[in-house]
């Protein structure tokens, strides 16, 4: 599980979400063909930043980087002329540079990163020329930071370093931990751009009571932001550091000069993610539901700095808008949508409330960010057969350019069409899906299926690059000839609240039911072969999976990413306890609430299973641990069904290394093969 919002694509989801023949290596596999070591050549791009003059953009890639020692995803900063001409890469660090971000000037670009250091810290580049050095001396990571209006100060998140009493015990190995009593809490900071006499830069802790921080939980990743008059900082704080604390979150007011803290929305929803309008007059922000909902819905909120009351904005499609930012006039809020399978940059009139769409169904447009002169706006946008690059636009007109070419020297193996289909579920909703062929389909001829999974419950499947590597590769499957379908259960995001709480205290129930409605379609369209099926997912995913081969013996084999197996169970072990019981109504421990989480897991059914099953799982998983998935395996091999289990040292709930991820796609290829294809036609 991941929380609210996860997902196997897209930035958005990612934590709010639970969720994402056996080789380690990485040498090139054979001309031609998608595998999973070919997916590591595909190169993200994200947070496309514009420049205040418009003319420029900076953006970050992510490459998968292989060294005898380190195997790892590195960022590094790009530049690119707007009208999409010129483009270089500007970091060329042995580590990764994020976060890039224009002086209001235009003179200089900052990022995050460590740059030989022992913490990543923001870093200064002159953009006329010459070598990037170090703005802040933190000895705790910097999380985040933005420039002040004038350019003369950067505010940071980060937490306070550590002690020097707890550096000592912990070099002395006594270094014992109280559960709950040893956060380090995100503190709010600023330092000044230029030295003093000295050629000092101190840093001046602006907050000591909360959590300063983005709260990714509540799709908001917008921890601060500066007044136009410089004056005062707006930030996201909440009570703790933590995934399952993200309902507290609150913005308050910091003034700059003072560190005095004034509240500026602290209901009892979760309100994130706030942006100062250029004219200084309102803040607009992201607000649930009050009490929030893992499976929430939120909205834009207006607030006038002056004070008063606040006022909604009329509710988007999905109700799940990510702020971009202000027009210059103050008159149009920019954000950026899940609609069905695609993701849709939107334009809302301040004092109309009208939307209307910037961008088509069809592709994803997301990431998007406007610029401090509120004149141009970045985003990100691929479909399953353009890989990811940065785009860029004036905001009036509208007109974007892609100014990427990252993917460019991507290899050009044969992708099978993708189709988006959809189907009734027995209790009359419409299911959506995706649905991707192997290359050279050919129509009449049954193809093995597999059935994949997302994360979440809340996640969704959109229309990205087919070439995108994970567990699961789209691109890869389809290579070895099986029709690949990623379904939008009832509980996806992109459909609206309605349907994305449409799971509550019934998973595995009409959740289960449109999975094989959709598994029937694809065999009544005479693609799929009902004789050759196969099952995956991770987390949510995993969960579904697991709980697919208590119920049914149509697929031939299933693999199993860390999967939630007992809902009591990980309950009292994960890090986000109250996730289940607000999905299912109530503590485990509460009358009756015990046997519907029992009746509701795939443990309370396990004497049904039979199908053979891969089991994955991450061993440093916090969010689903392993433990769920040791229950299932053990199970399964006392019962004589036949399971693999292998863990991935290191990883947290979602595997991060690229050889491991290779690895995950490798073996998961190989069980298929040998559980599915081998079944006769």
């Amino acid at each position: 599980m991941t929380g609210p919002r996860s997902q196997v694509s897209g930035p958005r989801w990612a934590i709010a979400t639970l969720l994402l023949v056996a080789s380690t290596g990485v040498a090139a596999d054979a001309p031609g063909k998608w595998t999973p070591a070919e997916t590591l050549k595909y190169r993200v791009v994200s947070d496309v930043q514009i420049s205040p003059d418009g003319k420029q953009a900076a953006y970050v890639v992510r490459d998968a980087a292989f060294d005898p020692d380190k195997s790892e995803w590195r960022t590094q900063v790009w530049l690119s002329s707007t009208d999409g001409k010129t483009s270089h890469q500007a970091t060329h660090a042995e580590t990764s540079s994020s976060r890039p971000r224009w002086s209001p000037d235009g003179k200089w670009l900052a990022f995050l990163g460590k740059r030989g250091e022992p913490n990543v810290n923001v870093w200064l580049m002159p953009l006329q020329g010459g070598e990037a050095r170090r703005l802040t001396q933190m000895k705790s990571d910097v999380a985040q930071f933005e420039w002040s209006p004038d350019g003369k100060k950067v505010s940071f998140v980060a937490p306070d370093p550590i002690s020097e009493e707890r550096e000592k015990r912990d070099r002395e190995k006594d270094d014992a931990k109280v559960v709950d009593e040893e956060d380090r809490p995100g503190r709010l900071w600023i330092v000044t751009v230029e030295p003093d006499a000295e050629g000092r830069r101190e840093a001046r802790r602006l907050t000591s009571k909360f959590s300063v921080g983005g709260v990714p939980e509540a799709g908001g990743t917008n921890a601060m932001d500066w007044s136009p008059d410089g004056k005062t900082i707006a930030i996201v704080h909440t009570s703790r550091p933590t995934a399952n604390d993200w309902p507290s979150a609150d913005i308050s007011l910091v003034d700059v000069a003072t560190g005095s803290v004034k509240p500026l929305a602290a209901t009892g929803a979760a309100e994130t993610s706030p942006h100062f309008s250029p004219d200084g007059q309102w803040i607009v922000y992201v607000v649930t539901d009050d009490p929030p909902r893992w499976a929430h819905r939120q909205f834009l909120r207006l607030a006038p700095t002056p004070g008063g009351p606040a006022r909604d904005l009329p509710h988007s499609f999905d109700e799940s808008p990510e702020i971009a930012g202000w027009s210059a006039d103050s008159q149009t809020i920019y954000f950026s949508e899940a609609r069905h399978v695609s993701d849709v940059l939107y334009a809302q009139n301040v004092k109309t409330g009208a939307i209307r769409a910037l961008t088509d169904e069809g592709r994803v447009s997301n990431g998007a960010n406007v610029n401090q002169k509120g004149d141009w706006i970045g985003f990100v946008r691929q479909t399953p057969t353009d890989p990811t690059e940065a785009w860029a636009s004036p905001l009036s007109p509208f007109a974007p350019v892609k100014i990427s070419d990252v993917n460019a020297s991507l290899p050009k193996h044969p992708l099978g069409e993708t189709r988006t289909i959809s189907w009734t579920s027995p209790d009359g909703k419409t299911i959506e899906g995706l649905l991707t062929l192997p290359p050279g389909y050919q129509p009449g001829k049954r193809y093995p299926l597999l059935l994949v999974i997302h994360g979440g419950p809340a996640g969704v499947f959109k229309l990205t690059h087919l070439a995108t590597p994970g567990a699961y590769p789209a691109a890869a499957l389809a290579a070895e000839g099986y029709a690949v379908l990623r379904a939008n259960p009832r509980g996806s995001s992109g459909y609206g609240t309605a349907f994305r709480q449409a799971n509550i205290k019934d998973w595995g129930g009409g959740d289960y039911a449109d999975l094989m409605a959709g598994v029937d379609k694809v065999v009544a369209m005479g693609i799929a072969d009902p004789d050759r099926l196969g099952v995956m997912g991770w987390s949510y995913g995993g969960f579904m999976t697991s709980w697919i081969i208590t119920q049914t013996d149509r697929f031939k084999a299933a693999s199993i990413g860390a999967p939630v197996t007992d809902l009591i169970s990980f309950t009292g072990t994960a890090d986000i306890p109250a996730f289940v019981p607000d999905y299912f109504g109530g503590e485990f421990w509460e009358d009756g609430v015990s046997d519907v989480y029992r009746s509701h897991s795939a443990m309370g059914h396990i004497a049904n299973a039979k199908t053979p099953a891969l089991i994955q799982h991450g061993e440093a998983d916090v969010r689903v641990p392993i433990s769920q998935g040791y229950q299932l395996y053990n199970a399964l091999k006392r019962r004589g069904v036949p399971v693999k289990m292998v863990t991935y040292p290191r990883q947290p709930h979602g595997i991060r290394e690229p050889r491991l991820i290779q690895d995950l796609g490798e073996r998961n290829i190989a069980w298929m093969a040998e559980w599915v294809l081998k079944t006769p036609n």
